[in-house]
């Protein structure tokens, strides 16, 4: 059996740390995982053979937890290849992608079509049980699995609101070297900021996701230290319709017409670290490759 499952980055609208309820638009950076699976060589355990980035704890708890629900009642060994444009522990929902294209992937062998919010229930759950995750993250994951901004509650793994983009828009982001620590470790810190994280969430539920995206990277940046106010109201400047940390940083994300983004990159062009331009992402993901 052969199956392949893509998933992509996401920009965060508003972290669900501070109150639960989280935001998450799609964008055109992706993570695809092909596998080969077939009756294990000892039936009492299943075994992974894994390139270098899919050796984590989260990969293979993805794995076998997706063999679980799609192959149930017996035991397989997987060949499994990673391929990411995703950079990890920068903010950009990599954690999400990984698993909910491994997911996909075994999903797609089995020859079951999941739906996006099945797999993005089981991306959380995962996250939540690898320990990469403090909320389960599933607005991350549902935004890396359909088009638009999702706004859900991470509580209950449900969703508020989706929305289309309905402008023509790209992202200019800019990825500082440095990473985030874990979500887990900061959780105290966001509960902290709740009644400022739930004025960000109240305008994604009410559909203003762009004030939202503001409210929320005022907060983000004051809780993990980020100095990106200036560098905001220059991209607003430039054109920007929206500019803000993704996640816990430290991406920054910022959206406007295509026509506008090398000015964009151009006012990113004063700090320490990488400048991408990329789309939002357009269409649904589907596993794909597969079948016995």
């Amino acid at each position: 059996m052969h199956g392949v499952g893509s998933a992509s980055a996401a920009m965060t609208v508003v972290n669900a740390l501070p109150t639960g309820i989280g935001a998450a638009l799609g964008i055109d950076l992706w993570t695809s995982v092909e596998l080969s699976v077939v009756p294990a060589a000892d039936p009492a355990r299943s075994y992974f053979r894994l390139d270098e980035p899919a050796r984590t704890p989260l990969f293979e708890m993805s794995l076998g937890r997706a063999l679980e629900r799609y192959l149930p009642g017996r035991r397989y060994d997987v060949e499994a290849h990673v391929r990411s444009e995703i950079p990890v522990g920068r903010g950009l929902k990599s954690s999400s992608a990984v698993a909910s294209a491994a997911v996909l992937a075994i999903a797609a062998a089995a020859g079951s079509r999941p739906t996006p919010l099945e797999v993005a229930r089981l991306s959380a759950e995962l996250g939540r049980a690898a320990g990469v995750s403090a909320t389960g993250a599933f607005d991350d994951a549902l935004a890396g699995l359909v088009p638009g901004v999702v706004v859900t509650d991470n509580r209950s793994d449900t969703v508020l609101r989706s929305d289309p983009i309905g402008e023509e828009l790209e992202a200019a982001i800019l990825l500082p070297p440095s990473v985030h620590p874990p979500a887990p470790e900061l959780r105290e810190r966001f509960r902290a900021a709740s009644e400022e994280g739930l004025r960000a969430a109240t305008a994604a539920r009410e559909g203003a996701h762009w004030a939202a995206i503001a409210l929320n990277s005022d907060l983000v940046e004051r809780v993990m230290g980020y100095s990106y106010a200036a560098l905001r109201r220059d991209l607003e400047g430039a054109g920007a319709v929206a500019a803000g940390v993704s996640g816990l940083g430290p991406a920054l994300v910022a959206l406007a017409p295509s026509g506008r983004i090398p000015r964009l990159l151009d006012a990113m062009s004063g700090f320490e670290g990488d400048r991408l331009r990329t789309r939002l992402r357009l269409a649904p993901a589907v596993g794909g490759g597969g079948g016995r």
